[in-house]
Formats: structure tokens, sequence, C-alpha cells
């Protein structure tokens, strides 16, 4: 047969090979990269008036690996050193503000920061929150007695440091304190630390990091840009931060009918879902939040019987606000909706407010008492402000009776407000070697015993300043069992077989092998958090109703009612697993429990700049990585990269030469068309 290749194009035989190509590529990236699958950055968040955060620039940012030794060893980093820019590895007792701020000020010569966070919490105080936590979104300010504004007399947080208040252009990342590590401080170790004096030899061992953000400047402006339409897809650069808060009532109240509730007087007990730290995927909160709402929750849970059984003349609304630490956005939300007719009550009908707030130091004056209840609850000696707290939005709008519980009569107790430490080891949440998770779930921890008694104390007071009766005190006890499952799976791992007979089959995918974080993240979507309180609050405040489950996922009693879905939720929960089956036995849960917006009425308003209600946004990114390689010198770089152009030069004359050519290169005696075989 005949064949004349003269009419193909080089091109043709590209795509035969294309797939062995990748292969062949994907195998030399293993080769040359080491991905770190491990790692937490800090992220860019804005506000009114300016950023804060870090971010790296678009391609990534490179540099020479370094691991800080001492403050002394920085000016190896910021001076000395031959070949910045550098990568620094920080061991935790490093990551201060005085480390961070010199880095900061040498960016030029600093790539980036990793952090290697330790597996055990320090001996100091850390705390990267301000020291004035919510100073100008509190009722304090120079209109309501500013003598007591921006913490002039009291300094609530005096360890803060002020670092996840700041904007660095650099990215910093956190590490586990694990086998990874141990490779970066070996690849250090091998290739860039200098022995006796010497001078480093190539190869060095650097390390890239991305985390680009795509807002700049503050909320006015990414909101701006997210406004401008010039494509079907419009790029959206940063989200309003925001959740759901979640609330529930010791009377059905009619959620669709907004507004005052003629007859209806409630005392409001809150507590804050929400922290963060300076990583924004690391936020265990265990004071600053987890021992608030798990206090109200198992008060909840005491009160269920007593204010059925012998309903107080008030009702008890329990509310968990989202979004407190960035200026109060879940109360704040509330207070607004309370006063535009756009939730189930209105300010009128507030009696008044009972927050609990960090109660740690209640729990280790606990440890030691051996019967009855030990709790002491006292006022503080001294005129003083009220703490930072979501009660502080309620008064901003109207003088509301009201009591905040805390540890501390001044200052924090709390020695890691708002940072990675304040974890379940800080809480005092252990338990003894060689148990099971699902021994370890339900071991009556000495932590659990102490917060049992506090929430005792909590849900009897709220049942007194709601009005009911005294001789009903004394049957009113928390569960010593449903708070340490409580403390175990908000502080160790939410997946555990408790919290997965409380809550729908497709939000199993929330449930994981650590515990929640509790950063408030954006308002698109509930947050792991919200989602598990809601379920959890109405498990142990609602009733099972004996219903189908199409009724149930329809909130409604049977095909006929109309009305319940006004006044209840319902909810259909997978229930207990049976032994030796996988099919679950699911049920129905009635209960007051709702969710309303957690997200700065500003978002609303459009006013991005606004002086009274929370401004934060996050900025969106594309990916966040890291991972480390071998770089050459820069001379045999461009020595490669000449070589490189050389041949691809080289290479297009060749092609040019046989393509004009080709006539004679490749032509053949051709026969005649009348030939045959």
């Amino acid at each position: 047969v005949n064949t004349d290749f003269r009419g193909h194009h080089p091109l043709s035989f590209m795509f035969v090979f294309s797939p062995l190509a990748v292969v062949s590529c994907n195998s030399v990236e293993k080769k040359i990269y080491v991905n770190l699958n491990y790692t937490v950055s800090c992220v860019r968040l804005l506000n009114a008036t300016h950023q804060i955060g870090c971010q790296s620039s678009l391609s990534g940012n490179v540099g020479v690996l370094h691991v800080l030794e001492s403050e002394e060893n920085l000016d190896w980093v910021l001076h000395s050193g031959p070949n910045p820019p550098y990568m620094v590895i920080l061991e935790s007792p490093l990551f201060t503000r005085s480390i961070m701020m010199k880095l900061k000020n040498g960016s030029s010569r600093v790539a980036g920061v990793a952090v290697v966070a330790p597996n055990t919490n320090p001996a100091a105080g850390f705390s990267p929150h301000t020291k004035c936590p919510n100073e100008n979104t509190g009722v304090y300010s120079v209109k309501y007695d500013p003598a007591m504004a921006h913490c002039n007399k009291t300094l609530w947080n005096p360890l803060g440091n002020g670092l996840s208040y700041e904007e660095f252009d650099f990215p910093i990342f956190s590490l586990k304190d694990d086998n990874e590590t141990q490779v970066i401080r070996q690849c250090y170790l091998d290739h860039n630390r200098a022995m006796n004096g010497s001078s480093l030899q190539y190869p060095l061992c650097a390390m890239q990091l991305y985390s680009h953000m795509s807002a700049v400047t503050d909320t006015a402006t990414c909101m701006r840009r997210n406004d401008i339409n010039f494509s079907i897809n419009p790029e959206i650069v940063c989200d309003a931060l925001g959740d759901y808060n979640v609330w529930a009532s010791t009377r059905p109240l009619n959620n669709t009918a907004k507004g005052h509730k003629m007859w209806e007087s409630v005392v409001i007990a809150a507590a804050r879902l929400d922290s963060r730290s300076f990583f924004f995927d690391i936020a265990p909160g265990a004071e600053s939040g987890v021992s608030g709402f798990v206090t109200l929750l198992a008060a909840a849970h005491a009160l269920r019987n007593a204010t059925q059984e012998a309903q107080p003349n008030r009702t008890i609304l329990y509310t968990f606000f989202q979004g407190e630490t960035f200026d109060y956005i879940g109360s704040s939300r509330m207070v607004y909706d309370m006063e535009n007719k756009q939730f189930a009550l209105d300010l009128d009908n507030v009696h008044s407010v009972l927050e609990i707030g960090q109660v740690k130091g209640l729990i280790a004056k606990l440890h030691s008492a051996a019967t009855g209840l030990s709790v002491s609850v006292q006022e503080p000696s001294f005129s003083q402000p009220l703490p930072p707290s979501s009660f502080q939005r309620f008064l901003r709008a109207r003088p509301i009776p009201g009591i905040v519980i805390e540890d501390h009569q001044s200052a924090f107790t709390n020695r890691f407000y708002e940072s990675m430490y304040d974890n379940a080891e800080y809480l005092n949440v252990s338990y003894p070697p060689n148990l099971s998770p699902e021994e370890q779930l339900e071991f009556v921890t000495d932590t659990a015993k102490a917060l049992t008694e506090v929430a005792t104390v909590v849900a009897r007071a709220l049942y007194t300043q709601a009005g009911g009766e005294e001789p009903q005190l004394s049957s009113i006890k928390a569960d010593p069992q449903i708070v340490t499952q409580m403390l175990y799976s908000f502080l160790v791992q939410s997946n555990n077989s408790w919290f997965q007979q409380l809550i729908p089959s497709d939000l199993k995918s929330h449930l994981t092998n650590r515990p929640p974080n509790y950063y408030v993240g954006v308002a698109q979507q509930s947050s792991e958090p919200t989602l598990l309180v809601q379920h959890l609050l109405a498990n142990l405040t609602g009733r099972t109703v004996n219903i189908t489950q199409e009724n149930c996922q329809n909130q409604r009693e049977d095909e006929n009612d109309k009305e319940s879905k006004h006044m209840y939720s319902y909810m259909w929960v997978q229930g207990v697993a049976p032994p030796n089956g996988t099919e679950r036995e699911g049920y129905c849960i009635r209960s007051t429990v709702r969710l309303s917006k957690a997200l700065s009425p500003a978002f609303d308003l459009r006013q991005y700049t606004s002086d009274d209600y929370s401004t934060w946004t996050e900025s969106r990114w594309k990916s966040i990585k890291g991972r480390i390689f071998l770089v050459a010198s820069h001379e045999l770089e461009m020595l490669t990269l000449g070589v490189g152009v050389g041949v691809l030069l080289t290479s297009l004359l060749l092609t040019y030469i046989i393509s004009s050519k080709a006539d004679i290169l490749f032509s053949s005696g051709r026969e005649p068309t009348n030939a045959t075989y």
C-alpha cells in the first residue's frame, strides 16, 4: 500500500502521546516535591476600616528553610543570611509578638512563617486576641459611660498580644508536630544548617506556601468589587462572616407571626457558640465558648420536666449566639430583628437576661467538692463594667435587667483566650489510659461532675427568675452523664455513637474524629457547631412523637395538620444502631428549636462602614497548601535555563528546515495510477 505522510502535521502525533506525558509529569513532580498534608493557614479578614491576616503571592511564596532556634538567631534571617528570602520555621514558644513583629518589619527577607503546633499546651499563657475584646461595639462608648469604655476601668485580657489583628504580607501556616514536621527538620539539618562556620552548599531545602487572598483594603472595597458584573459569573472576592443563632423556648411561640406577643414575658438564657484563634481552622474554644454553651444545654435539659410539670409564669428563651467574637454578630442581629418585628418576639417581651460566659474557674473550684452543691456566686466587690458579653448588645438598645455569670471578677482567668491552646487539655477533660473511644464517651470526668453542679445552679436560677415555685427547685438537677457526653463530643471528637443517634442521616458527614472548629465562618451555610447544637437542644428539650417519617419531615402531625409547623419544629433523627445490625430505628423529635440569622445588619442595610454593627468579612482564596523541595543555586538555574532555551531554539530551527524541505526529504517515486498488483 502506498502511503503519503506529507499532508500530516507533527502536531497530530502529540495527542497520541499526551497521556504518557501527563503520567511522566506527575511522576517527576512527586520526585521533586514533598507535599504538606496537615497545614492550616492564617487568612485575611476585613472590616470597615482595614484588613488583617496573611496572604501569599498569586503563585505562592518560596523561601529557603530556616529553623529559628532563638530570638537572637533572627539576625541570620533579617540581615546576615546569604540566601534570602527565608521561610522561617518557628517552634511554638517562639511564636510571640516580639518575634513576629520583627519578621513583619523585615518582610523583604521573609517569604513566610510555619509554626509547629505542640502536642501539649505551653506552660506560659498565650492569647493572640486584643487586650480589650469587642471594645467598639459594646454598650460602653462616648455616649454611655465613657469612663468605662475601651477597658479604661478593667483590662479584660491582659495576656492579649493582638497578633490575630495584625496584617502580614507573607503567609503564616500551622504545622502538626508529627512525622511530616520531622521531614522538614531533617531537610533543614541535611542541607541548610551551616556547620562550624562553613558556607552553605547547594542544593538547599526550600518551602513554598500558597494562600493568596482575593480581597484587599476593607469591607466596603471588597463588597463593591463583588457588585461589579462584567461577566455571566462575576467574581466574588469576599463574604460576610456569619451563621445562624440557635434558640428554643419553654413554651411554644408562633414563629410565623413576628413581633410583639401579648401577655408574653421571657427570660433570655444566653451563651455564645463561636471562638477563634490565629489560624482559621483551629478554634477549639474550650473555655471561651464550649464551657458556657455546654452549661446552658445541661441546664435546659434539667429544666425540661420542671417547666412542663409546673410551668413558671415567664417563658425561658434559650439562645446560642454565633459570631460574638467578631463584634457581637449574633446578638446584635437578634436585637435588630426584635426592634424591626422580624423575630418571634420583640424587646418589650424581654423581662431579663442571664448569660453564661467562661466558667472554667468555677469548675476548678468544684473539683475538691465532695457532696452537695458547692458553687459560690459572688458579685464584684467594686464598681466595674460588664465583661465582654452578648448582654451588652441588649443594653445598647434599652435598659434591661440582667446578669452575666463568669469565673472572674476582673481580668480573665483564661490564659489561652481565643487561641489554639484553649482546648480539652486546658479544661482538664482527660481520661484514664487504655479506654476505648466509646468508654471515654461514657466516662464521667471530674470536669463533667463540676460542670454539672454549675449547670444545676444555672437551671435553678433560671427557674426562679422565670417565676417558678420554690418547692420545685430541689428536683431540678443536671445530669452528669449528659454533660460528660457533651464534653467528649464537643472537645474530643464529634463522631461518636451518641451524636450519631441524635442527628438526621444526611448530617453524618459533619461528624469527624476531631473536635469541631468553632470559628464562625461565612454566612453561606450552617457550621458544624450550629447544626450539632440545634439537634442536641431539640433532643434535650423536646419530646418524641409517634408519627411517620414523611409527616415529620413535612413539619406536621398528620396530613391534615396545618398549624403545628407555626409552633414547633420536627426533626427525624437516626436513632440507636442495633447491636447486630446496621439499620437504625429512626424517630421524630418535636421541639421549639429554631434557627435565626446571625448575619450583621450592616450587610442588609449595605452600611459597610457602620460604627454600630459588625462589618467583618473573609477574603476568598483558591487554594491553601504547602510543599518542600531542593533548590539549586541561582547560577545553575540560569545555566539550565540557558541550555533549555538553546535546545528550544535549535529544535525550532531544525523543525523549520525539515518542514521547508519536506517535499524533498519525504518524497518517493509515485507509481502510475493504473498500476495493478
